[in-house]
């Protein structure tokens, strides 16, 4: 009987995923065997400091891929905001499924929205996105490091060691958590991470047999803006030491793509927005990421990285 190796990271999340894919698979052929391989990486070795202080979202990801080029797996689970926008030679994201909730939320004991924060009011995220945004809303916003799996953060907050956080509303659905969710945030108040919500399959360039297992996953639309979006991330070099969020919807069968670069502090935040024929994905990531540099994101990011 043939054997599908699923590699994952071992977080609840990321075994919840996994889980959910192999399901997926099984439903359309139930004779497979499939077998989830736990990989520890080094994004999950490391939850003391930001990931901006550590290496960026890359983190999260490079060990899965060395699995699946040392053949010890078939496949790797991404939530696609960790990955990065260049892969290693040999690989690909062959399979996005439908995106869930592409939200921030605000996760709170005390208040149901941001407005109703106190004065001074001590958020935990670990994300220069989500921190230069709530400073731009709020700018006595207290911002302190949190990170760790979804169910270590929530715990934090339940026990006040910090007034709320800000975790992915899809993460919180998935683990079954929705009731902790005080606000979804607005997009105008928080444009999420790039691929926020989406789940990708990483596979081997050529890997016929193994994609021929996966096809029913794919979702067009989610996979659209995800190249809009994920062409925009390449253009602006971005990682976890800039401050950098975009979203991609179909509109009437266009794509409509908003993103921003900020300054940590939020008291910069350049946001633009176009539309483009869904073919024109690339060209849309890239004609926003140059709208951005030329007002004045390029000296955001030379003050960022150099």
């Amino acid at each position: 009987m043939e054997t599908l190796r699923i590699g994952t990271r071992g977080s609840q999340l990321a075994l919840w995923q996994a889980n959910w894919i192999r399901d997926q698979i099984l439903a359309q052929h139930p004779s497979l065997q499939i077998e989830l391989v736990i990989i520890k990486t080094q994004g999950d070795k490391i939850v003391d400091r930001p990931l901006s202080a550590i290496g960026g979202k890359g983190l999260f990801v490079k060990e899965l891929e060395t699995a699946m080029m040392e053949h010890q797996t078939d496949m790797a689970v991404h939530s696609m905001k960790d990955v990065p926008a260049i892969l290693p030679a040999g690989l690909e994201i062959s399979i996005i499924t439908k995106r869930e909730n592409a939200f921030d939320g605000l996760i709170s004991s005390e208040v149901s929205s941001l407005k109703e924060l106190p004065q001074n009011a001590v958020i935990g995220t670990s994300s220069l996105r989500r921190a230069a945004q709530l400073k731009a809303f709020r700018s006595d916003l207290q911002i302190k490091n949190l990170r760790g799996n979804v169910d270590t953060r929530l715990k934090k907050v339940l026990n006040h060691e910090y007034d709320a956080a800000i975790m992915a509303v899809a993460g919180m659905k998935r683990l079954g958590l929705s009731e902790h969710i005080r606000q979804s945030i607005p997009f105008s108040i928080m444009l999420p991470a790039i691929a926020q919500g989406a789940i990708g399959i990483e596979t081997r360039i050529g890997d016929e047999k193994t994609l021929s297992y996966l096809h029913h996953l794919h979702d067009s639309d989610t996979a659209d803006c995800l190249r809009a979006e994920r062409t925009l991330l390449k253009a602006l070099e971005g990682n976890c030491q800039i401050p950098l969020a975009g979203h991609c919807v179909v509109v009437q069968d266009q794509l409509h793509l908003t993103a921003l670069v900020a300054n940590p502090d939020g008291s910069q935040v350049i946001r633009r927005e176009a539309t483009s024929t869904r073919p024109d994905a690339e060209y849309l990531g890239k004609s926003i990421a140059q709208q951005i540099l030329d007002d004045g994101g390029k000296e955001i990011l030379k003050s960022l990285v150099g």
